[in-house]
């Protein structure tokens, strides 16, 4: 039984180690949820800020204000609590690799 245990524990090992290998598209696949508010591919139609080619530290910055309560909105101070630092960084690294 202790056989069994052990080689089921080891056997989940891999399967962790490769859910926690971060996807290429992890930025891109995050940012298709600010569509709904700042276009697609962060081109807004208008009303919020278009977020293409708007460069990674000043979207990082600008999501830590809302996070922090410092910078004013309607819903991005809650949306913006619900992403990891990580999240975010890669969230603008998207946004700044696409042209305005």
């Amino acid at each position: 039984m202790k056989t069994v245990i052990a080689c089921s524990v080891a056997l989940l090992f891999p399967v962790a180690a490769l859910a926690q290998t971060p996807s290429p598209n992890v930025g891109r696949n995050l940012a298709a949820t600010c569509a709904n508010c700042h276009g697609t591919d962060g081109r807004s139609a208008g009303g919020a800020a278009s977020l293409a080619g708007v460069a990674a530290d000043t979207t990082i910055q600008r999501m830590r204000e809302f996070q922090e309560g410092k910078r004013s909105a309607t819903v991005m101070h809650q949306i913006s609590k619900g992403y990891s630092s990580e999240q975010i960084a890669a969230i603008a690294a998207y946004f700044a690799s696409l042209k305005p």
